[in-house]
């Protein structure tokens, strides 16, 4: 009678061991970063489309009527002046208020960069529409300017800076991130939430600069304004960047990955996309009109406090 017990007891569990040890090895083998990436390129969401007129500037008669404002800016400073019909809540609630959209998506922030943060994410949530206020709240009305004394010419005659050839692109294997979720719809959303919760991740251009081999660089310029306008010392200079041509396998996942750009604004959407799909991505605050922006080598996406315009702003909540 043992002897048929055990072999009873053996006959129901030795099945249950596979099953559990496949299980296992499923859990291990699936690549969710994989993917993710998969489905993004399937869908048409590589980050080129994701970057297509994801900005818009203020309109010279100040008329987005045709827009849902999602001001994404603090109470304070929400108060302090905003456009008419706006829609005030925190970067973390953005996806609930959007579900509220009746028109094309206008994020608005300070500056433009948490905002094209935001469009990238809302991008990728379905909204395809959306967009970022250019320059944010201090090119619609100069009484909100805080890009003016964000600009500099750090970089100027400083070691790291340089007209260097950019150095050959390696590559390398993806980043690799555990999800809950096993559908590249499902795993989008789980990420994009997750980074929602995160913030929009930065690194001052101070920092990059004076320590760039903490840092994957990466320039986001045409070849020519890469040589010409200058660049941080190291930084490569991957544009195109996308999962489809396997050029975003050129990132470093080893490192923290810095994208930069002229304004910041394309970077914040970069570095959104990125983390996204699995890398530790910061966005160059203010790019190169922190850099250098008393170069005359460029003109163009250079700020002065010429830029900001005298739109229509409510006081107060």
């Amino acid at each position: 009678m043992k002897k048929i017990a055990f072999y009873l007891i053996a006959l129901f569990l030795i099945p249950s061991l596979v099953f559990t040890g496949c299980k296992k090895d499923d859990e291990d083998t699936f690549d969710a970063q994989k993917e993710l990436t998969t489905y993004l390129v399937a869908q048409n969401l590589d980050l080129n489309t994701i970057l297509g007129g994801f900005v818009m500037p203020a309109p010279d008669n100040g008329d987005v009527s045709a827009k849902y404002i999602i001001d994404i800016r603090t109470a304070d400073e929400f108060a302090q002046g905003h456009i008419e019909g706006a829609h005030r809540v925190n970067l973390a609630d953005i996806l609930t208020e959007a579900a509220k959209a009746t028109k094309p998506i206008l994020v608005v922030c300070k500056t433009g960069q948490t905002a094209t943060h935001a469009t990238t994410l809302l991008r990728l949530s379905g909204y395809a529409d959306a967009q970022a206020l250019k320059w944010g709240m201090s090119g619609w009305n100069s009484a909100l300017d805080v890009w003016t004394p964000a600009i500099g010419s750090i970089a100027a005659g400083h070691a790291n800076w340089t007209t260097d050839v950019a150095p050959t692109n390696l590559t390398y294997s993806s980043p690799k991130f555990s999800a809950t979720s096993i559908t590249g719809a499902e795993i989008l959303k789980e990420r994009v939430a997750l980074i929602l919760t995160e913030g929009f991740k930065t690194v001052s251009a101070s920092e990059v600069l004076e320590n760039p081999g903490n840092y994957f660089i990466n320039n986001y310029f045409s070849e020519a304004d890469y040589t010409n306008f200058g660049h941080i010392k190291g930084a490569y200079r991957i544009n195109p960047l996308l999962i489809s041509d396997n050029t975003m396998n050129y990132l470093d996942p080893a490192k923290p990955v810095v994208p930069y750009c002229y304004t910041g604004q394309t970077s914040a959407a970069i570095s959104a996309y990125l983390r996204v799909i699995g890398y530790d991505a910061k966005s160059m605050l203010f790019g190169m009109n922190k850099l250098n922006n008393a170069s005359s080598a460029w003109t163009s996406n250079k700020w002065s406090a010429s830029v900001a315009k005298n739109l229509p702003i409510v006081v107060g909540n």
